[in-house]
């Protein structure tokens, strides 16, 4: 019984101490997002509806829908801002994550990537549950939103949550270390938004044009998750899934290899 007694009292796993972390850094997270303002879930919900609102105004003024070949433009739109609204959150949300959680580094079983891997993935989580919300009323008002291949379509989502996660953990490290790299991040997001095709098609540009856009792994992300969804839907030539995957890939490591390098400076900051 006293060696049970022992065994039971035994320091916990390194494993173990981390998910407690995780958890409750999670928790944290969660209950500031959903819980600190009335309005949380209304804004969360209401600002992509209100986005892609807008983006489907402007884009039947000009008649786009002309221009989708297999797809009707309206949930192709929406498959395309949900996809980039992963990435680009992904991405935002690890600017301030290190500094917002600065306080928790003195507890010494609390490293300055944990915030950013627990925040990427409330993220992914939040942005999974609102593109379900436009599945859903999509469904309901006759409206053809349910992807045609249904693993592809999640093995493509979570690709894309993926590379969010690579550029988050990127930018959290040089935002921290770099102010200016916040401002830069900031700015490159309406340009982003227009040359990842997620408002307009990119078929249509010249191929002068389309070799560098084609540079953008987003763009080979977003086709081929709308290719999943719209089985018909002629995808941008040149897409590549190999070459999305080794962006992914290579920005995960990346990230995981600069939080090595400057784990002491980043809590010290």
């Amino acid at each position: 019984m006293a060696e049970q007694q022992l065994n039971s009292g035994g320091a916990r796993s390194a494993w173990a101490v981390t998910f407690s972390v995780w958890y409750a850094m999670f928790m944290r997270e969660a209950i500031s997002r959903t819980m600190a303002d009335r309005m949380g879930w209304f804004w969360m919900i209401a600002e992509p509806v209100a986005f892609t609102s807008v983006m489907i105004g402007i884009r039947s003024f000009i008649r786009g829908d002309r221009m989708i070949v297999g797809a009707d433009f309206i949930p192709w739109m929406i498959v395309g801002l949900m996809g980039f609204f992963l990435i680009r959150e992904g991405m935002m949300r690890g600017l301030g994550a290190i500094t917002a959680n600065q306080a928790l580094f003195a507890y010494r079983q609390v490293q300055p990537i944990d915030p950013v891997l627990v925040r990427n993935f409330l993220e992914g989580m939040l942005r999974t549950f609102v593109f379900m919300l436009f599945i859903v009323g999509a469904q309901m008002l006759d409206m053809e939103l349910f992807p045609d291949d249904a693993l592809q379509a999640m093995a493509g989502w979570l690709s894309l949550w993926a590379l969010g996660l690579g550029l988050g953990l990127i930018v959290s490290v040089l935002g921290t270390l770099v102010a200016e790299v916040s401002i830069v991040v900031r700015m490159i997001n309406m340009p982003l938004l227009i040359l990842s095709g997620v408002i307009f098609p990119l078929n249509h540009l010249p191929h002068w044009a389309l070799e560098y856009l084609m540079l953008n792994p987003i763009v080979h992300g977003l086709e081929s998750l709308r290719h999943a969804f719209f089985d018909g839907y002629h995808v941008v030539h040149g897409t590549s899934m190999t070459y999305f995957w080794l962006w992914g890939f290579s920005t995960i490591a990346l990230g995981l290899i600069l939080h090595l390098r400057f784990r002491d400076k980043l809590k010290a900051k």
